[in-house]
């Protein structure tokens, strides 16, 4: 039952049931979560799979955002309760439009009528900020991004960046609206088809390695190898959030996130090899090896170890980011981000 004088804050990312927002949807329903009690709309663009814990979210709510009827039919019954937007919502492979788009549509709908009871967005975005389009070949050639530590007032790169687009979208809305920007690094959780969950991609990579007996090899360069990176748990992301979307001072910022700490993959690798059961490989830049394609051959392969240890029914291309991975173990920089702003605002989330 809905308590008065209470929040009732709603999940409207698309991916409520993928890394950031099943994390979400859990802070948000924890007696302890700033703000409590919130009452949770689970909102994704496909079915939710059948080991999604439903009884995090109150409703789970099926729509398509870059479809403006989908998405007015199906939010217009909660468009007088709604009052917190948790935006973690990407088409990757789209352009600016698209996902300004999607964001668009849903505003649209919650904040029509005279009983719209929205006050606040959070905004995810990420690290691609201070990077450019990393991940698209047409620009990365040419590619000049900011030098590390990635501090949230550098100004913006001069190539197409739908982050950018985004944050000028929320900032129109206000002083309506209060928004917070969150700029995510490298996001790990728990998810059974996110494309773009680099530890998962790891794990399953470790997994058909011991497999077939293959050597567990880095596939990236020297200088990724020896050199510092970051990344974010799901849980600090939805911790921040959180905090963002209750607290005055946080309105109007943008904050990075990340774990709080950095590491170099060659120590990283060799805590892989420990908790999958490989022999630990040296890097050898003269065995580069073409991962990208020895891996998505791998589909029957990853078939064989679903059925052998009764795993979750996944397909290996909905589950792995072979290209991402390789994109981001060949950078040429050292992806890392200041905490600092967040602890100057009293934000002290960590994980190791």
């Amino acid at each position: 039952m809905e308590q008065e004088n209470h929040p009732n804050v709603t999940n409207v990312a698309l991916n409520v049931t993928g890394m950031a927002g099943l994390s979400l949807a859990k802070a948000l329903k924890s007696p302890n979560a700033l703000g409590s009690p919130w009452q949770v709309y689970g909102t994704a663009r496909r079915p939710e799979p059948s080991w999604f814990p439903s009884s995090i979210v109150d409703k789970c709510i099926t729509f398509d955002a870059t479809n403006t009827d989908d998405t007015h039919d199906k939010l217009a019954h909660i468009a007088n309760k709604v009052t917190h937007v948790f935006w973690v919502a990407i088409q990757v492979r789209e352009n600016e439009e698209a996902n300004a788009a999607m964001l668009t549509n849903v505003l649209n709908v919650l904040k029509s009528g005279p009983t719209s009871q929205l006050s606040h967005i959070t905004l995810q975005t990420g690290t691609q900020h201070y990077m450019g389009p990393v991940h698209d070949l047409a620009h990365s050639a040419h590619l000049i991004p900011h030098g590390p530590p990635f501090i949230e007032d550098l100004p913006r790169l001069s190539y197409p960046n739908f982050y950018y687009a985004l944050e000028d979208l929320v900032a129109s809305h206000a002083p309506s609206l209060t928004y917070s920007v969150h700029r995510s690094s490298i996001i790990i959780g728990a998810s059974s088809r996110s494309m773009y969950n680099a530890l998962l991609t790891m794990a399953v990579y470790a997994t058909i390695c011991r497999h077939e007996s293959m050597a567990f090899r880095f596939p990236g360069t020297h200088y990724t190898w020896e050199h510092f990176c970051d990344m974010s748990d799901t849980r600090v992301l939805a911790k921040q959030h959180i905090w963002a979307a209750v607290t005055e001072k946080a309105k109007k910022q943008a904050f990075n996130c990340t774990n709080g700490d950095v590491f170099t993959w060659k120590s990283f690798w060799k805590v892989l090899c420990e908790i999958f059961n490989v022999e630990f490989v040296p890097f050898d830049e003269a065995e580069e090896f073409d991962f990208v394609g020895m891996m998505e051959a791998k589909g029957k392969v990853w078939d064989e170890i679903v059925e052998k240890y009764g795993l979750y029914k996944t397909q290996l291309n909905e589950i792995c980011c072979f290209v991402a991975i390789k994109n981001v173990l060949h950078f040429g920089f050292q992806h890392v981000c200041s905490m600092n702003e967040s602890r100057e605002f009293g934000l002290f989330g960590y994980a190791d």
